[in-house]
């Protein structure tokens, strides 16, 4: 098995990656994400989506949030709410999120590494690279990696590197010609503010 990552500046292109992954055969189980949620758009979108659902003549009992969250919505199951040190909050679903002391508990276990870096580093992801990961989800992007049989490796990396994906060493050398060294769990957190500003600079 190999491990494949991308970066994505909106939630909506981390899932299109994840349904192409999907498509591809790659398990659900086999996939993980983690997205920026300063601005609480999870929040607002799974309100919507209930609201939606509950609003359908015929809808089977007990559907609500839980159909939303898995089909309707667009969003992966599992998707959890936590709070990562130097990110703030985000959403999280699949074997990152579960990482142990990966993503859950971050720095505050005491890994200078911990958090994202940590877990997919972990999994085999370059130090250099998990940091870049890192700060660009801390920014408000999302991170989507997927554990999938080698033979599928370079066909899943092109799904998360197309068009909607970042190009991931352009971007750090932006961060890099703006100070930045590393990922810092000690940095404070984004606001909604920032979030979008930097959004912005990357939306065509």
């Amino acid at each position: 098995m190999a491990t494949v990552s991308g970066l994505f500046d909106t939630y909506d292109d981390a899932q299109s990656a994840v349904n192409k992954l999907q498509a591809l055969g790659i398990d659900r189980a086999d996939i993980s994400l983690v997205a920026n949620n300063t601005d609480d758009w999870y929040g607002r979108r799974v309100e919507a989506d209930a609201r939606e659902s509950e609003a359908g003549e015929g809808a089977a009992a007990g559907a609500g949030v839980g159909a939303a969250i898995g089909g309707a919505g667009g969003l992966l199951t599992g998707l959890g709410l936590l709070a990562i040190p130097g990110v703030g909050p985000v959403v999280a679903a699949g074997w990152l999120a579960a990482t142990g002391v990966g993503v859950l508990a971050g720095a505050a276990a005491g890994g200078a590494v911990g958090g994202i870096v940590g877990g997919l580093t972990a999994e085999g992801v370059s130090e250099d690279r998990a940091n870049v990961y890192a700060e660009g989800v801390r920014r408000g992007g999302t991170v989507v990696s997927a554990r999938v049989p080698d033979g599928l490796a370079a066909e899943a990396q092109a799904i998360l590197d197309d068009e909607t994906g970042v190009d991931i060493t352009a971007r750090e050398q932006v961060y890099r010609g703006e100070g930045w060294s590393r990922f810092d769990p000690d940095a404070p957190a984004f606001t909604s503010e920032q979030v979008e500003r930097e959004r912005a600079r990357y939306r065509v």
